[in-house]
């Protein structure tokens, strides 16, 4: 598709060397440049948002994180083996 596209001088002049230098075409460094620009503009999916950072945990094989009964026997286990 052919389109006319308004370009500052020093613009024009910075994409033609970049594209002499690079052994493009003009079109392909703009079409390039544009698709990076649409590309960086989309929104980021939600489960890119954030990065789970794991630890090694103390807890022990066999205690049900899910489950706060499991949880605090263990704890008391273990504050009954730190007291003695």
């Amino acid at each position: 598709m052919r389109t006319t596209v308004r370009l500052d001088d020093h613009l024009l002049r910075s994409a033609k060397a970049h594209a002499a230098k690079t052994g493009q075409t003009l079109t392909a460094v703009i079409a390039d440049g544009l698709r990076r620009t649409l590309e960086a503009a989309e929104p980021v999916a939600d489960d890119e948002l954030y990065r789970v950072v794991t630890f090694s945990s103390p807890t022990r094989p066999g205690v049900d994180l899910d489950s706060n009964a499991s949880i605090l026997d263990a704890m008391e286990g273990r504050l009954g083996q730190l007291v003695s």
